[in-house]
């Protein structure tokens, strides 16, 4: 297999006044590509400090990170952008969709940063919106859209783009238990069926056991891996 994201000797240290604290611990990390890996672990963990790292938002304070063959942790703000816009692909547990746009106008959002003509943006956010079930409800609005429906609409947007890697923070933090089984189903068919990296924080061990593999994070560490059957 592939290696997608390689990390080594990663680090984070956060300035609160004069006290720095390290919430992450020299991690050392290799994702397969194709991989569905849980992040878990109590609350100030670094489970979300590790995630935003990984996804090219924040920045380590020492060691590396490899995602795709790629040095992020070297890359200029510009570039971090752009690399983000066209390898990653984000959910998080609040949706962070544009209320007075439809599914179909959110879900093109990220198309706007490239160079693709309006029909072909129209087309590839339908060819998404497909894929999470939702193309009956491309003209509605988010207050006209359950949670789980919602929620599926901002994967879609995570995924119109084709990224190779998606990263979701609690994407069933805030839904019901029926619906977020359908969005861990989905997310299980995305990894599954077209390929995609996934790697997801958690703190529900029923959603954790939908990944491949389950990493622990205690104290800024990794102090335990487990493989889902």
């Amino acid at each position: 297999m592939t290696k997608l994201i390689e990390i080594r000797d990663l680090s984070k240290v956060y300035a609160r006044g004069r006290q720095k604290v390290e919430v992450l611990h020299h991690i050392e990390l290799d994702v397969e590509q194709g991989d569905f890996v849980a992040l878990m672990g109590p609350s100030g963990s670094g489970k979300t400090t590790l995630l935003n790292l990984i996804g090219g938002l924040d920045a380590p304070t020492g060691g590396s990170i490899t995602v795709g063959g790629q040095r992020i942790d070297q890359l200029g703000a510009s570039a971090l952008a752009k690399w983000r816009a066209s390898t990653v692909g984000f959910v998080f547990q609040f949706y962070n969709l544009m209320p007075m746009l439809s599914a179909q106008r959110n879900v093109e959002l990220p198309l706007l940063l490239t160079k693709l003509s309006g029909s072909e943006r129209r087309k590839r956010a339908a060819i998404a919106l497909e894929l999470v079930g939702l193309a009956d409800r491309a003209a509605h609005k988010p207050t006209e859209l359950s949670g789980g429906q919602q929620q599926r609409v901002s994967i879609a947007r995570a995924i119109v783009s084709d990224p190779a890697l998606l990263v979701c923070d609690e994407p069933t933090g805030d839904l019901d238990r029926q619906s977020a089984e359908d969005v861990l189903q989905l997310l299980r068919a995305l990894n599954r069926d077209h390929g995609k990296t996934i790697v997801m924080v958690t703190h529900d061990p029923k959603a954790a056991d939908y990944a491949k593999h389950t990493l622990h994070l205690d104290k800024g560490s990794l102090v335990e891996q487990a493989t889902t059957a």
